[in-house]
């Protein structure tokens, strides 16, 4: 799943740390890179002060090099191919083969070294999102720092001071660059790994892209009419689930690095707002939700237990959100008769579908039967705008949604995907069968 690559040799080297001796940087950490879309299991710490990883959706931990107690990175800007769901890649721009880019772990207190080596054609940045540290290591280029030339590497070095949930992604052209996919997570742990413990510790960053069907690049001037809502550049049904075992207390941090906000909703429970890219919330003044509201540029830390087994859904709760590659030009016919227009039309475009009009398919949902490809022909590279296969039908979702699976009994660090859940008989709802009740009369004025 990850391979280890030497650096490329010829590489300039800069420096952006006062602090990163001669000693330091006659050898770069070795690059780490994964080029899968799996998600990896969460990396215990093979060195330093203990912690509870965490578990990146549809993604991966960086490792890092202890060298005289201070933990190196190595992160590589880079172009990448990120498969989007099966059936879809994207070329995008990343770090170590991914967008995102893997997660850092730290612990408050650790002295931290990140090498930073740029394999785009263009100058970057990184700046790392909510962080305290020297001005010199924000990392906005032509302020802060100069701009990370291609192919040269620079140095940030600085001490993890707050515990809490970030991210890192570029200042340089970054209308471009972040639409391309530049971004990724980082958690400090609390020094103390006693404080605020969770059994599963989830991590994503909300991403949007307009790809067009047939293409492969997104188009960096959107503003707003994106076609693709995606979990860690992943869009259902390619998002993995989360899993717990039933009584865990559970933890989801999310970053949002896309141009709207995002009212992320829990299913079959509710969760508190834990914590915020400014810290953590004491107990007492924590506030109970099933939607919070993620803004532009926020993250955020909420928790739950898993009380009810079963399958519960997680996502976006604006709708347009929970759909791939949709067709936003398209005229409304809904209440409209189209059913002679339809016939003339698939008299002459093969395989063509009216999708709203009365006595027809009346939409995706139609088609329950879990494989919707089968029914409508797609441009190369491009997927469907909703419909997974569920257990009991196609699932009308895409985008922005995945399913938590709470289950007895899973170990402790199992995040293997359970299937789907069996619910006990008498217990789903069932269509009835009995006589109707006779035409509703006029109620009271």
């Amino acid at each position: 799943m990850i391979t280890r690559r030497d650096f490329f040799s010829g590489a300039g080297l800069a420096v952006a740390s006062a602090a990163a001796s001669k000693a330091a940087l006659a050898a770069l950490p070795e690059i780490v890179s994964a080029h899968t879309a799996d998600m990896q299991a969460p990396l215990e710490p093979p060195n330093g002060r203990p912690y509870r990883p965490v578990a990146t959706l549809n993604g991966w931990t960086l490792p890092w090099r202890m060298r005289a107690g201070i933990k190196e990175f190595h992160l590589v800007a880079e172009p990448v191919v990120r498969e989007i769901a099966p059936g879809m890649k994207a070329h995008l721009w990343g770090y170590n083969g991914q967008s995102p880019g893997p997660t850092i772990e730290v612990v408050e207190g650790d002295r931290v070294r990140v090498f930073v080596t740029n394999r785009l054609e263009e100058a970057t940045s990184i700046h790392w999102h909510g962080q305290r540290l020297p001005n010199g290591m924000d990392g906005v280029a032509g302020l802060n720092q100069p701009p990370i030339k291609p192919g040269q590497t620079f140095v940030y070095e600085f001490t993890a001071q707050r515990a809490g949930t970030f991210m890192y992604h570029p200042h340089a052209n970054e209308t471009t660059q972040m639409a391309m996919g530049m971004m990724g997570f980082w958690v400090t742990h609390p020094s103390d790994p006693r404080t605020m413990p969770v059994d599963r510790d989830y991590v994503f960053l909300l991403n949007a892209y307009d790809i067009a069907p047939g293409s492969y690049t997104p188009n960096v001037s959107t503003m707003l009419d994106f076609n693709l809502w995606t979990f860690n550049s992943r869009a259902y049904p390619g998002i993995v689930p989360m899993v717990a075992r039933r009584g865990d207390r559970v933890r989801i941090r999310l970053g949002n690095l896309t141009m709207t906000n995002h009212p992320v909703h829990l299913h079959g429970h509710e969760f508190v707002v834990a914590g915020t890219d400014g810290g953590w919330i004491p107990a007492a003044a924590r506030w109970p939700e099933v939607t919070m509201d993620l803004g532009v540029g926020q993250m955020r830390a909420i928790e739950f237990t898993a009380a009810a087994p079963g399958d519960w859904a997680f996502h976006c709760h604006k709708s347009h959100h929970t759909m791939n590659a949709m067709g936003h030009g398209l005229p409304n016919t809904s209440g409209v008769e189209t059913r002679d227009l339809a016939d003339q039309i698939a008299a002459l475009v093969p395989n063509y579908m009216d999708m709203s009009g009365p006595g027809h398919m009346n939409g995706m949902g139609a088609m329950d039967d879990g494989d919707m490809t089968m029914h409508m022909p797609l441009p190369e590279n491009t997927l469907p705008m909703m419909g997974g296969a569920g257990p009991y039908g196609s699932i009308d979702m895409g985008g922005m949604f995945t399913v938590i699976k709470i289950r007895e009994g899973l170990a402790r660090d199992d995040y293997r995907d359970p299937g789907w859940y069996q619910a006990p008989k008498g217990s789903v709802a069932y269509r009835w069968e009995g006589a109707l009740p006779p035409e509703p009369r006029d109620g009271p004025a």
